[in-house]
């Protein structure tokens, strides 16, 4: 798991491309500090498995899947990426939770600065946007960002000087292509109200048995519809 707190810019060294596969060489230093071969390296936001490793930088293959899903194909030999090794338990949160498995790209639409802030305005599918939600977060390549505008076909996130200038953003133009994580906890609840009743209900209930602050409405048969878990319920649970 990542925070989304970019540790550093690193470069792409090379790139070994296969049929649909790719062999990414990844140029860096500080992520390289307690390396360890089968590590996770948050990479544009990409959970990438460290393959191979060297003072001066780091090997990760990528699959079909991921080429996919993150465009990660399109960089190319002196590319700036975006770099965070996994959270350790002991470690600050200072994001948000960041899996690195990335649900779609979206496109800058434009960049308009503001006073010291830059705004960016992003364009992605409405599956993502769906999601999206004011005030919510989002990670763009890797970094955690808070959404300060929705619309129909965008958000937009408002950028401080430190931010752009320790990520990758500060090289970016419109019409780039940007990777998307979803906050997960909005995809959860989606999949939740989704299921069938009898499976919504079942896993509210044992949600409920566990320590929790609507543990003992749950034990009293007040808090779960007889449906299962309704938009009603969670509003009246604080989500």
């Amino acid at each position: 798991m990542f925070t989304g707190i970019v540790e550093e810019v690193g470069k792409v060294a090379s790139i070994r491309k296969g049929p649909h596969s790719c062999v990414l060489a990844i140029s860096a230093s500080k992520v390289l500090e307690d390396v360890h071969l089968g590590d996770s390296i948050a990479t544009n936001g990409v959970c990438l498995t460290v393959t191979d490793f060297t003072r001066n930088g780091f090997s990760a293959d990528v699959m079909h899947e991921t080429l996919n899903r993150s465009s990660l194909g399109s960089l190319r030999p002196g590319s700036p990426v975006n770099l965070e090794r996994a959270m350790l338990a002991g470690g600050l949160f200072g994001g948000h939770i960041v899996s690195g498995h990335i649900d779609g790209v979206g496109t800058i639409r434009d960049i308009a600065e503001d006073d010291n802030a830059v705004w960016y305005r992003i364009g992605c599918a409405p599956s993502i946007l769906r999601f999206i939600v004011e005030k919510g977060s989002i990670a763009i390549d890797g970094i955690s960002l808070t959404v300060a505008k929705v619309d129909a076909e965008s958000f937009s996130v408002s950028i401080i000087p430190h931010t752009r200038a320790q990520t990758n953003l500060a090289t970016k133009h419109a019409g780039d292509v940007v990777r998307l994580e979803n906050d997960c906890v909005g995809k959860y609840v989606e999949r939740l109200l989704a299921c069938s009743p009898e499976l919504a209900g079942n896993a509210a209930q044992e949600a409920a048995s566990a320590a929790s602050p609507y543990a003992q409405n749950a034990k009293a048969g007040a808090a779960l519809a007889p449906s299962g878990i309704t938009k009603e319920f969670l509003l009246s649970n604080g989500f």
